[in-house]
């Protein structure tokens, strides 16, 4: 009997060593999306299993309309878990569907079908859309107005959709309950061209009998004012307006469908002014209370105004929506020695109050945002130049809660007026808001000051992050710009999952472009604002696809943004002499290292045609290999043979035989390297003199252009003991140097606040920017060492830099096949890696060891008698090792003993 008990045992503790299980199914790479318009959307999953060297071998698909099956894959024999095509026939509008899945591993295992996930489509076409009709408040007005529509429901319901978007931004309501969890809805697009709008699944919404829709309108990117100068009218609306469709799905089979047409009614409620930079004023005593339930009498109500706009630039949402993550408290109150009234919330971020609080009929609490305090300890709004960013809330003499609904402020302090004695810190909070991103990575590591800088380079994406990639969230401008997007792009990715919040924004870069090829400096664009063909700039045009099928794997982003790509890379051809391009106007190495009155020439200055040929160079390479990708081979080789033209043009031009470059600038010699502009015999010598010319200055000199690549480069070419230099730098200029000021986000300028506290007054000056946030990429696929070597990390390394007497270092990442990990710790006498390889993928490891004879334990056992390890040797200090799936623990014992 205890034989039988000890072998089922046995047997169940194998098989649970052997459970494969699938988690995170997606649709075009989001958690049960709502509003798909794709014709053949892509399925995704993660597979995990304890069982190492595991991966998937087949995968069977089936998709279900309510309980009918409406296509099977079959088994299909591939490794592909990211991007499986549907294969079925076509989908109804408003309709949700669902699917499962299960695969086969290498290892004999099945895994049982998956729990079933979802997604809801959206409409399908145009003509749907033209039931429905623009309606607007009878005259322009300020305040934002209030739609509704009452309707009554007589059957039972077996789904109800909701298509809705607008001329501003809208937030809408059915029964005095809010529709979804986002907020500044429709989002930020080129919205001539495409305007979004947004799905709801609204089923559990509806009673039997009388039923209510409200909406509530605000000015927002459409109509607000947007930019630090005033623009020509941009759109074709000059008022603020909805569309709507509600489909009613009867469980009879009989439909119903509800929009926006003249039988809508329209008043103004308690929002009376919004703007994006001027904030927002709410009069409490101007609540229509119910006006959005059934029960509401709006008699006195006016009848709205229909209008007709084309239908054609509707777009199905396809991006997270922008939501609340949390909910900030005050650390502390501060009377200024102003004696202003102060709240500290104790990180900068993007987000706006919300206010508890009954005062006395008619009081006014105004509320203004700041970023820092200035050297005296007073409130300091100068450099959000004209935007005023306050709010105004009148009180109704009953316990109010005011929060604002179409505006966010950056701030890390509120300034409080209006309300007598002290401040009671629980009548506050902040709703942080940004995009609805998954987390994917951590860092930690031994430096606590270095752990803060990446809490600052996070709070910055997060910040940042709100529908678009802004530069900053306080100020008058909050637009995208490009430049700042590519530099930060892959720090991004491995914050958050940024792949549809890119793939949408790329899509209007697309639309921006100019017909010869020009990308614009911000997008969406604001004409008159700025302009177009700006190297850098422009260039994450094809940067950021390129990085993105790499982070995220799915070449559908290069084949989306193919041609955008191939437009602004002809026109650089177009604009060159010799396969020399030294035409335009650009901005060069933005906020590089200067000096006022520099007699000395210490200045960081890049000569801008060379700053442009790296670019063009690197623009033509990636094109080339995204042609490569797509099956595109005589474009591919086209863009390869001039990609070494303008190489060679670059090093005739600014190369001198010695080695150096006409800018012996940190930028000049970062770009050169990374992009492989030189001679592979000059490239060694040229590292040498970017080591020279840090150890000579002891910090950093690069601007927004360099910046992303400088630490890289180091690294590469064997001098991480400066990268680490850099890095660790505490007085300006450097990473480390706002921290050691206070700074929770990272700063536009290395020297936004000096020593002593004191502001320069300069009218471009934020405390939350993102772009310097750009060595996050370093720490997180050098200095700890993990990055991928094929798409979406089928394959990847994990190759340590150790250094700047770190004793550990640690990342996590969600990769697109799963979790991987990598950590590394010096001890007293051992250095020890811990690693963890996602199913479906293999990762060469690098340990650094000090020599080939080092002792190297896997498990507590010698590496060399483990059977199934893939052992490759040792080169340049590293000892490599092949590994699948699987997690591994390497330790070099007594490496300090080992000679070198």
């Amino acid at each position: 009997m205890k034989l039988k008990i000890a072998f089922i045992l046995m047997w169940v503790s194998v098989f649970a060593v052997a459970q494969v299980n699938l988690s995170s199914l997606k649709v075009n790479h989001l958690v049960s999306p709502e509003g798909l318009t794709e014709r053949k959307p892509t399925f995704s999953w993660i597979i995990t299993s304890s069982e190492r060297n595991t991966m998937q071998e087949a995968y069977e698909i089936q998709v279900f309309k309510g309980d009918k099956l409406i296509w099977n894959s079959g088994r299909v024999k591939s490794d592909n878990s990211l991007t499986v095509s549907y294969g079925g026939d076509s989908f109804l509008s408003a309709t949700r569907y669902f699917w499962q899945v299960r695969v086969w591993d290498n290892h004999s295992h099945c895994t049982n079908w998956s729990t079933k996930a979802s997604w809801l489509t959206g409409l399908f076409s145009v003509d749907e859309w033209k039931r429905a009709a623009w309606i607007e408040p009878q005259k322009q007005i300020e305040a934002s107005p209030l739609f509704r529509k009452q309707f009554s429901v007589a059957k039972p319901i077996a789904s109800a959709v909701l298509c809705i978007t607008s001329h501003g931004m809208y937030e809408a309501s059915i029964n005095g309950n809010k529709v979804g969890k986002s907020h500044f809805t429709p989002g930020w697009t080129s919205y001539e061209k495409r305007l979004q709008y947004q799905t709801y699944d609204v089923t559990g919404m509806l009673n039997k009998g009388s039923n209510s829709i409200g909406v509530m309108l605000g000015r927002g990117w459409y109509l607000g004012r947007i930019g630090y100068k005033v623009v020509p009218k941009v759109y074709s609306a000059d008022k603020m307006g909805a569309l709507a469709i509600m489909m009613i799905f009867y469980l009879d089979g009989s439909k119903e469908i509800i929009t926006s047409d003249k039988t809508w009614k329209t008043s103004t409620g308690e929002v009376v002014f919004s703007e994006l930079y001027d904030g927002e004023t709410v009069d409490a005593r101007l609540h229509q209370k119910g006006w959005n339930t059934p029960v509401f009498d709006d008699s006195k109500w006016e009848a709205v105004q229909v209008k007709e706009y084309p239908f054609d630039n509707l777009v199905s949402s396809e991006s997270e929506p922008v939501v609340t993550h949390e909910l900030k408290s005050p650390i502390a109150v501060i009377t200024t020695p102003k004696g202003e009234k102060v709240l500290d919330f104790g990180q900068n971020m993007s987000g706006r109050e919300i206010l508890s609080y009954k005062g006395i009929r008619g009081q006014v609490i105004t509320t203004t945002h700041a970023e820092v305090l200035d050297e005296k300890g007073n409130f300091y709004t100068a450099n959000l130049r004209s935007a005023k960013a306050q709010g105004h809330y009148i009180c109704s003499g009953e316990p109010d809660r005011f929060e604002a609904r179409f505006t966010f402020y950056g701030f890390r302090y509120l300034k409080v007026e209006g309300i007598d004695g002290n401040l009671n810190q629980d009548d506050f909070k902040v709703a942080v808001v940004f995009s609805d991103m998954e987390q994917t990575g951590t860092f930690n590591s031994s430096n606590k000051l270095v752990n803060q800088l990446q809490s600052n380079i996070q709070w910055g994406l997060y910040s940042n992050f709100v529908d678009i990639p802004s530069d900053c969230p306080q100020r008058d401008e909050r637009l995208g710009w490009t430049g700042d997007a590519q530099a930060f792009f892959r720090t991004a990715t491995f914050n958050r999952d940024v792949q549809n919040f890119f793939r949408k924004w790329l899509k209007d870069l697309a639309a921006d472009q100019s017909p010869d090829g020009k990308v614009s400096h911000i997008t969406p664009i604001i004409p008159g604002l700025v302009g177009k063909g700006n190297t850098f700039w422009s260039d994450a045009s094809t940067i950021i696809p390129w990085q993105h099928y790499m982070a995220y794997g799915d070449k559908q982003i290069l084949e989306n943004q193919y041609p955008s790509m191939k437009k602004w890379v002809d026109y650089m051809i177009s604009q060159s002499k010799d396969n020399l391009w030294t035409t335009g106007s650009h901005h060069g190495d933005w906020l590089f290292y200067s000096v006022n009155n520099d007699n000395l020439g210490v200045s960081a200055v890049t000569f801008k045609p060379l700053i442009q040929q790296c670019f063009f160079a690197n623009s033509l390479d990636i094109l080339s290999k995204s042609a490569a990708v797509l099956g595109k081979s005589e474009e591919a080789s086209h863009y390869a043979e001039l990609t070494t033209k303008v190489k060679a043009a670059f090093c005739n031009a600014y190369l001198t035989p010695g080695g150096y470059l006409v800018s012996a600038t940190q930028t000049a010699f970062a770009l050169a390297l990374n992009f492989e502009m030189l001679p592979e015999a000059q490239r060694p010598v040229v590292a040498a003199h970017l080591a020279d010319n840090v150890r000579q200055y002891g910090h950093i000199t690069t601007g927004f252009v360099g910046t992303p690549f400088i630490c890289h480069v180091l690294s590469e070419w064997g001098y991480t003991d400066l990268a680490y230099k850099l890095l660790l730098r505490k007085e300006y200029p450097g990473w480390l140097y706002p921290i050691t000021m206070g700074a929770t986000t990272m700063w536009e300028r290395w020297n936004a606040m000096m020593p002593d506290h004191t502001i320069p007054s300069n009218g471009m000056n934020s405390f939350n920017h993102y772009a310097y946030g750009s060595i996050g990429d370093w720490l997180y696929r050098d200095a700890v060492g993990l990055h991928e070597t094929s798409a979406g990390y089928k394959t990847m390394v994990i190759k340590p830099h150790p250094g700047g007497e770190f004793t550990q270092m640690n990342v996590t990442e969600l990769t697109p096949y799963g979790l991987a990990t990598a950590a590394w710790r010096k001890d007293k006498d051992s250095f020890s890696m811990d690693v963890t390889v996602p199913v479906n993928t293999t990762a060469a490891i690098f340990i650094p060891v000090p020599t080939i004879n080092q002792t190297i334990l896997l498990d507590n056992t010698k590496l060399s008698e483990i059977k199934g390890i893939q052992v490759e040797g040792f080169s340049d200090g590293y000892f490599k090792v092949k590994v699948g799936s699987g997690t591994y623990r390497f330790v070099a014992p007594e490496i300090n003993n080992q000679q070198n």
